[in-house]
């Protein structure tokens, strides 16, 4: 996904400009990494909720595209608008059903009419103003439609056992709440707030996939924390010889560890009473 323009962090950075980068080698591929491991899961919610024939999508911070082409080619939903900063990656791959658009989701009214399902999946943690922005997502669901929200939940604190990746990890959230505003201290708190927008029969789950060698989360995170090395060592909670020893031991037989968590929360706007 790509951030956006408005409440930038202080530092002025922002997602896909001071850190990962649409135009940098490999990144098309990180992201695909993500895709990997949480697709399946993403999909299954989908489906469960419902998501089929006739119904219109928006995928807010689409990336590469890969949720918005499952929803027309395994769900058959009937069309899927796939929102970006950057499009280079949906371009790149046009499917019939499939509208791309180059917007700021944080910008008012950058995104026309109102869909069957609004989905969001690791992007709000990384805008600011993420509460308003969820109301304004909250505003282009149809009648009846849903609006479904991943974002990550760090599950490390003081008392995780301390290896290098356990201490990569909290090196990364410093570091990119410092560099461009990443904050999942919030995400728990999203069932809540989608009540708050006026959303019924709201619920939430979080999935772990498992970290193990060579495994696509496992590189998806080794991938991340190269790009992220100059945010993740300028917190002084790890040097670059750290973020290497990380990156070894995601690879080793020595991992033993906890990945951050994906909460994903719904909610449907209730029908327009007659």
């Amino acid at each position: 996904m790509s951030a956006g323009r408005r409440g930038d962090p202080p530092g002025g950075g922002r997602y896909g400009e001071a850190v990962f980068r649409p135009e940098q080698a490999g990144e098309g591929e990180r992201i695909d990494f993500g895709a990997l491991a949480y697709d399946d899961i993403t999909m299954g919610r989908l489906r469960a909720l419902g998501a089929g024939p006739g119904w219109r999508c928006l995928d807010v911070g689409a990336g590469t595209g890969t949720v918005s082409r499952r929803l027309l080619e395994e769900a058959g939903v009937a069309s899927v608008l796939a929102v970006d900063r950057d499009t280079r990656f949906l371009d790149a791959r046009p499917t019939p059903g499939l509208d791309v658009l180059e917007a700021d989701i944080t910008e008012p009214e950058s995104v026309p009419g109102r869909f069957s399902l609004v989905h969001a999946r690791f992007v709000l943690m990384h805008l600011p103003a993420r509460d308003r922005l969820l109301g304004t997502l909250a505003e282009l669901v149809a009648p009846g439609g849903l609006l479904v929200l991943s974002d990550a939940v760090d599950l490390t604190s003081d008392l995780t056992p301390g290896t290098p990746y356990s201490t990569a990890m909290r090196a990364m959230w410093q570091g990119l709440r410092a560099t461009i505003g990443t904050d999942v201290s919030r995400v728990p708190s999203y069932p809540r707030l989608l009540r708050g927008a006026g959303l019924v029969s709201v619920a939430a789950e979080i999935h772990v996939p498992p970290l193990t060698p060579g495994s696509p989360l496992s590189r998806f995170w080794a991938d991340t924390w190269e790009r992220g090395r100059t945010a993740m060592t300028s917190t002084g909670v790890v040097d670059d010889a750290g973020v290497d020893a990380a990156i070894r031991y995601l690879d080793s037989a020595d991992c033993a560890a906890l990945s951050a968590g994906m909460l994903t929360a719904w909610g449907r706007r209730p029908d327009e009473s007659p």
